[in-house]
């Protein structure tokens, strides 16, 4: 949906063939539920599954869990598969529609589909939610391709790393990232990442930005403008718990996973119901230079930085978070 303007507003809601069971509600909500578990549930489910193996299941029944834990690590998931491309659309279908979620672009109009684009996402929260609208297999964004690139750890997660495949997402490896903007495609980062974790805050947001610049390298070389993106509402889709700072710390350092508990609606993995407001920025040219300087990349990094300051400030108010700071560590 377009509107005069600079500012733009596109949303997902019932689709034609979904209208009458969004209206009655009954089997809709069902496999909206299925749907939020497919897509969210996996770590609980894994953790479930290694408690019962390890304390109430007999020997035989455990070795055979674990084992079938740890093939699901090794597996590679096809995305090509029609039964992937069917759970992806799946999930995208009936999960979107329940918080709801919504775009917003500052200028829709200064986007060209034959262009490849660095788009970095804050915040990170729990999980950044947002990040899967704005694929191409959600069909919000006005291009083409895109591709949503993250940590190789979280594809190593039973469930997870088959589940997330299918729905679209990709190592986040330099090799990978420069090989996906030479294809055309416009790539999805979370600068902060997971180690964003480590910092967050129950009454403010916060993006773990200063020293995260290999994407603006990239975004340099490869001569992609860089996008910031903001999503409100996401850091309130969990509850979350973290132990001492110190603690935690070590645990991410040793395991490449932050230790965090969280739960969502009746203590399940089912997130809360609330609205995901997701604000593109408008792009930031950016010259290409293939071996950019220290200095050079900073001063693309302090553009980036400051436009997604500015773009927080600029519409915290609209979405009903007044008093909302972001802290950027």
């Amino acid at each position: 949906m377009r509107k005069e303007g600079a500012f733009t507003t596109s949303t997902k809601g019932c689709t034609t063939e979904t209208k009458e069971t969004c209206n009655t509600g009954k089997f809709y909500y069902f496999k909206t539920i299925v749907a939020l578990l497919l897509w969210l549930g996996a770590i609980p489910c894994n953790v479930a599954l290694l408690l019962l193996a390890f304390f109430i299941l007999p020997s035989g029944l455990s070795v055979l869990v674990l084992v079938v834990l740890a093939l699901l690590m090794l597996v590679s998931a096809d995305e090509r598969s029609s039964f992937g491309r069917n759970v992806s659309r799946f999930i995208f279908r009936y999960a979107f529609n329940y918080f709801p979620i919504t775009l917003h672009f500052e200028d829709i109009k200064a986007f060209y589909p034959e262009q490849a684009y660095v788009f970095g996402y804050e915040p990170h929260s729990v999980f950044a939610l947002g990040t899967w609208a704005l694929t191409d297999c959600a069909g919000l964004m006005p291009l083409p391709k895109i591709k949503m690139l993250a940590s190789s750890y979280l594809l190593c997660i039973p469930f997870q790393r088959q589940i997330w495949r299918w729905m679209g997402l990709s190592p986040v490896s330099k090799k990978n990232f420069y090989s996906q903007l030479a294809a055309g495609y416009s790539c999805i980062v979370v600068p902060g990442g997971m180690q964003e974790m480590l910092h967050m805050e129950h009454n403010s947001e916060v993006a773990f930005l200063k020293s995260r610049k290999g994407f603006v390298k990239i975004a340099m070389v490869t001569g992609s403008p860089l996008v910031p993106i903001f999503c409100f509402g996401q850091s309130y889709a969990f509850k979350w718990w973290k132990p001492d700072s110190s603690i935690f710390l070590k645990i991410y350092r040793a395991t490449k996973f932050p230790t965090i508990f969280y739960w969502g609606l009746f203590g399940t993995p089912i997130p809360f119901k609330v609205p995901l407001h997701i604000v593109v920025g408008t792009p930031i040219k950016i010259k290409q230079n293939a071996q950019p300087t220290i200095e050079e990349i900073n001063e693309a990094h302090n553009k980036f930085v400051a436009s997604m300051q500015e773009l927080f400030e600029k519409n915290k108010s609209k979405f009903g978070y007044n008093e909302l700071k972001l802290k950027v560590l």
